[in-house]
């Protein structure tokens, strides 16, 4: 069976929506008429979530499965689903619900025309704080800022790749994945489909702040040099402000009777520049540290298990 639309689902600690998630997404593709594959990726869940997906794929052959050795993070998840479909175009949607399954036909329809590239554009965010809104609006806006690529802002991996980008990203190496700048960085016709994002479905959300954080410095490291570049700025301006303070210092001791301050001073000016210093320091050794990860050389996942898949068409990449 040729497959025409592949859709890559990651999960981690889904029992409670995976039912739905799978119900509608099967809805929504029947529908289109297009002949399809369902690819749930299993990211080290430690709920019944795999049980719950191999019951499910039991009776549906199209529901294939990815079962990961261990937790090794959401971008990776889609990593490995995107390197084991084989559809003409690849839908990227997480199982929360929160971006619908009913605009994969709009995706649909736009790749139909020529694009090659479909990314869900979020006009409303239901059910997320004021705080997620806001940095996350900042977030995007700063990273185009900083880089010289353009990714488009108020958008996820909710979107829909045809298999010449799909083969490209396969090329990219990167172990530090940042799959949306990625999409971005290798080109191709890109366009959007707008929706409202909707609460989410069930449980708890699987990128808390930290994780939130961790994605965002992947971001910024992925494809921007110029924090490197912060650090001869800053650098430079404290020396210049440190060399006039020191001739204010030197004239107020010449010419003046004003005494000039000691410890406190001393001991303000050394706490500034250390905490300079550490922060240039923490700067460069997060791009240190991407260096380390990409020359150790290990796979960026481990399948444990497969289920529905014919013969060994994924590959521990």
């Amino acid at each position: 069976m040729s497959v025409t639309i592949s859709v890559v689902v990651p999960l981690y600690n889904e029992e409670e929506v995976i039912a739905e998630s799978y119900r509608r997404l099967k809805e929504v593709m029947d529908g289109t008429g297009e002949e399809y594959e369902l690819i749930f990726v299993n990211d080290g869940s430690r709920d019944q979530t795999w049980h719950l997906a191999c019951a499910l794929a039991e009776s549906d052959p199209r529901l294939r499965l990815i079962g990961f050795s261990r937790n090794f993070g959401h971008q990776t998840a889609i990593t490995a689903g995107m390197d084991a479909a084989c559809g003409q175009a690849v839908v990227v949607i997480d199982a929360d619900l929160q971006d619908p399954p009913e605009v994969i036909p709009a995706m649909i329809a736009k790749w139909r025309e020529g694009f090659q590239v479909v990314y869900g554009l979020r006009t409303k965010r239901k059910g997320e704080s004021f705080f997620k809104k806001i940095t996350a609006k900042l977030f995007y806006r700063l990273l185009n800022s900083l880089t010289d690529v353009d990714l488009p802002v108020d958008t996820g991996d909710f979107r829909l790749i045809d298999r010449a980008v799909c083969d490209a990203l396969k090329a990219l190496p990167e172990r530090n994945r940042y799959v949306r700048g990625l999409v971005s960085w290798v080109g191709f016709k890109q366009t959007a489909v707008e929706y409202v994002r909707d609460e989410r479905f069930a449980g708890v959300t699987k990128y808390p702040l930290r994780k939130m954080l961790r994605l965002a410095g992947d971001g910024l490291t992925s494809f921007s040099y110029k924090p490197l570049k912060l650090s001869i700025f800053i650098g430079s301006l404290v020396s210049v402000a440190s060399f006039i303070y020191a001739i204010v210092i030197v004239c107020q001791r010449l010419f003046t009777d004003v005494l000039v301050s000691g410890w406190a001073t001393l001991a303000c000016l050394t706490l500034f520049f250390n905490g300079v210093i550490l922060i240039m320091m923490g700067i460069i050794g997060q791009y240190i540290g991407r260096i380390y990860d990409e020359t150790k050389g290990r796979p960026l996942y481990i399948v444990a298990e497969r289920v529905n898949f014919e013969g060994d068409r994924d590959k521990n990449a």
